[in-house]
């Protein structure tokens, strides 16, 4: 028997996973909730049998869900939520988790009340690359780490607003932010310098900083550096990289570069991570089984906890302590 899909959102994000989970056995995709009627009718309407919503509750009322993907903006968490949990709903949400630590963390705390079966999608995490590296640093020392999102500025209104998006660490470096913890471990102090230099000058309503850079200690006693801006015309580098005793590990959405003491070795990507993490998800919502989850909503609040960090330090020119 086929399990039932409902997605909240109407964006990019959704069609993109809709398509994914379009050619995966075992899955039908029933229900969509959006800002309007219209919108979320007209994107059911491409599917077979599914039904456009604009009331979460409707929608959860109307149909006998198994799952919902939660693919929205980061203001527009919480709701969608807590009604989900209330009812018992596996989710798969999309990251960012919200826009400050308060919210995420009420709602896992009901989460975790509930034991209710949760991914978030931080990607990088179920690439090919990141396997291999996660391997291998098991005889490395991480010395440190550099990592990057460097880029232009998203062509949609909610994401130059910081009450829209809470800015681009929080919104889109948060993957490098993640993998880093996946690779590196845990952070106790975040130091951030924001500034604004270009895009609230060429584009109406920014209110976001456009360049970025914060340096983080972890537990371990390594150090990284995260940085990021979104002024770019074109596309820049996104990735991040270890400094070991034994090398340099690099790792991108392509794959890994390890290079040693004259060596240097190259690994690409052979699987597609979203699939993984839909497969990961959908297993544990049919067997209970979640091992291969590899982002729960509790890990990813320990993700959203250091961005958030990062923006108080930059607000207030000061370290922040995480523990």
């Amino acid at each position: 028997m086929s399990l039932q899909i409902g997605f909240v959102g109407t964006g990019g994000f959704t069609k993109f996973h809709c398509n994914l989970l379009a050619k995966m056995v075992g899955v039908k995709v029933k229900a969509f909730c959006g800002t309007s009627l219209e919108k979320a009718e007209s994107l059911a309407a491409g599917w077979d049998g599914a039904k456009g919503y604009d009331n979460i509750h409707r929608m959860l009322d109307e149909n006998a869900l198994d799952a919902v993907y939660i693919c929205v903006p980061p203001m527009a968490h919480g709701e969608v939520e807590n009604a989900l949990i209330e009812r018992g709903i596996p989710f798969f949400v999309e990251k960012p988790v919200g826009l400050d630590l308060e919210q995420p963390s009420s709602i896992l705390e009901r989460i975790q009340a509930k034991k209710l079966i949760t991914s978030v999608g931080y990607h990088f995490r179920y690439m090919d690359s990141t396997e291999r590296a996660l391997a291998a640093l098991s005889d490395r020392t991480i010395g440190m780490g550099l990592g990057y999102w460097m880029g232009g500025m998203p062509r949609v209104a909610w994401w130059r607003k910081q009450d829209g998006s809470g800015g681009q660490f929080i919104e889109q470096t948060t993957h490098i932010v993640d993998l880093m913890r996946y690779l590196m471990g845990e952070a106790v102090e975040v130091y951030a310098a924001y500034g604004s230099r270009v895009m609230h000058l060429v584009e109406e309503g920014v209110t976001t900083p456009d360049v970025g850079t914060v340096t983080i200690k972890l537990a371990s006693g390594a150090v990284a550096t995260l940085s990021n801006t979104c002024i770019l015309p074109g596309g820049g580098k996104i990735g991040l990289h270890l400094y070991t005793d034994k090398g340099i590990m690099e790792l991108n959405n392509e794959g890994l570069k390890d290079s040693g003491k004259g060596t240097v070795f190259e690994y690409k990507n052979q699987s597609n991570p979203y699939v993984k993490a839909h497969e990961a998800f959908l297993h544990a919502v049919r067997s209970g089984d979640t091992s291969g989850i590899l982002s729960s909503y509790e890990d990813a609040v320990k993700t959203q906890a250091i961005a958030v960090a990062a923006l108080r330090s930059a607000t207030d020119g000061v370290p922040v302590r995480l523990v």
